[in-house]
């Protein structure tokens, strides 16, 4: 009672696209009466037994939903085993002194004397600790849990129990960043640590090749785990890698860079490179874990920072809020719960979640163009730029240009339109671009006259 479920669980079932369902609202829609009703009419053994009939019952059906269950309910072993085989079970946390100021105000049973209350909390928070498979404070807390995002100072530590499992680990880490981290990541896996495999650092890396040189040499059974140490290249390569090895094996993702902890680690798109285009080969499969350590990015170059801010501004571009002003643990956390929340909504990237491609089609096309010298963060900084001038939004355009201070790529026009005519959003080689109608409101699948298109990447290039 007063953790904030009837608040954060219609908020919750809108971001993810999903019904909303309160067993207490089903009661009572049921039985005519409210829930303090039953209560003084039937007594609380006959309101539990028709709480549990219902809870298990929605939560059998397995259809996908928010489900807001009290914590009454637990007390009952049914509604516990329908949890546990049908659910992602969140515990919202609170103390007993904030839930006591919700609920003291409303006329609810079992919230009458401030001393039983805290009783009450005291004898459940046990049941609720042993359901719970992710624990929050509010919405973007709940995306995250639900999403297997861990975003915390030092977590990089806690890894050998993040893990999913108890069966072996195989590390694999991008060259930069094995002088820096690597060292630490292996103390934190300990046992679990079999072997680790050092890749090129950057987009040379996601490569066929590459990913053949990988399941060469891995060793792990299908209770083993492939761990991703590194920026979004070193992402991208071992989650194709561990999608297609043994036909799938689980793997966890340890992002290094603000690119990647913001956007690359996030939704279980995994790729590798082919010469004509990038990303053309891949599959989704989302990570068991992502472990996001904001503390990885002080070893960050300045030059990476910004390459990381471009994804933020986009995804507040798409937000409709100015994420960049946050601080960088919480532009983080901000913009994973967004991402996520979109591929939970669309985890095959059938619909909506080609939002996120907001400026990609022009950046793909230049970072293509360009050998893939030009830095991922760079080439978005520039497709922003074209995305809102093809929206209208010249004021926008302005904020982005003063924010990340684009400068113009310097390559070949008809290379780079080539590589554009390729990007995987393309129809007939028409390319389908993510626009905004203003702030916080995209457009999917926008088609624009050839000579616009052009046009705008054009304005790109030095």
């Amino acid at each position: 009672m007063g953790a904030g479920k009837s608040t954060l669980g219609p908020e919750l079932a809108e971001r993810l696209g999903r019904p909303f369902v309160s067993v207490d609202g089903v009661v009572e829609e049921r039985t005519g009466s409210t829930v303090a009703e039953l209560f003084a009419e039937r007594g609380q053994d006959a309101f539990r037994e028709l709480e549990e009939r219902i809870a298990v019952e929605i939560l059998n059906r397995r259809l996908p939903s928010v489900v807001e269950l009290g914590g009454g309910a637990l007390g009952v072993e049914p509604t516990r085993i329908a949890l546990a085989e049908h659910a992602f079970t969140v515990l919202l946390e609170t103390t007993a002194e904030e839930a006591w100021e919700r609920v003291s105000p409303d006329a609810r049973p079992l919230a009458r004397d401030p001393d039983e209350f805290r009783t009450l909390f005291e004898e459940r928070t046990p049941l609720y600790e042993a359901v719970a498979d992710g624990h929050a404070r509010d919405a973007d807390g709940v995306v995250l849990a639900a999403s297997g995002i861990h975003i915390w100072e030092g977590a990089t530590d806690g890894l050998g129990g993040l893990a999913p499992g108890i069966g072996p680990v195989e590390l694999v880490v991008d060259a930069g960043v094995e002088s820096l981290h690597g060292d630490r990541v292996r103390r934190a896996l300990g046992e679990r640590l079999t072997s680790s495999h050092v890749v090129p650092a950057g987009e040379q890396g996601k490569s066929v090749a590459e990913a053949e040189r990988l399941w060469s040499r891995l060793r792990l059974d299908r209770a083993g785990t492939v761990l991703a140490l590194g920026g979004g290249s070193t992402i991208d390569l071992t989650g194709f890698v561990a999608a297609a090895y043994l036909r799938g094996v689980a793997w966890v993702v340890v992002p290094t860079t603000l690119v990647a902890q913001v956007d690359a680690a996030i939704g279980g798109k995994t790729a590798v490179d082919l010469e004509r285009g990038k990303n053309l080969v891949g599959a989704f499969h989302w990570p068991a874990r992502v472990v996001a350590d904001p503390e990885l990015l002080a070893t960050l170059p300045p030059d990476e920072l910004e390459n990381g801010l471009a994804e933020v501004v986009k995804t507040g571009l798409l937000l409709g809020e100015p994420l960049w002003e946050l601080s960088l643990p919480e532009q983080v956390r901000r913009s994973a719960a967004f991402k996520a929340a979109v591929c939970l909504r669309d985890p095959l990237d059938r619909g909506e979640r080609a939002q996120l491609n907001l400026g990609h089609t022009f950046a793909h096309a230049l970072e293509t163009a360009s050998g893939y010298t030009l830095p991922h963060g760079r080439a978005v900084a520039l497709g922003l730029l074209a995305a809102l001038r093809l929206s209208g939004l010249e004021d926008d355009a302005r904020t982005v240009e003063e924010l990340l201070r684009p400068e113009l790529a310097r390559l070949d026009r008809d290379t780079a339109w080539a590589a554009l005519a390729l990007d995987k959003k393309a129809v007939d080689g028409r390319p389908r671009l993510v626009l905004l109608e203003k702030l916080g409101k995209p457009m999917i699948g926008v088609e624009l006259a050839e000579r616009e298109i052009r046009a705008a990447l054009d304005a790109l290039i030095a």
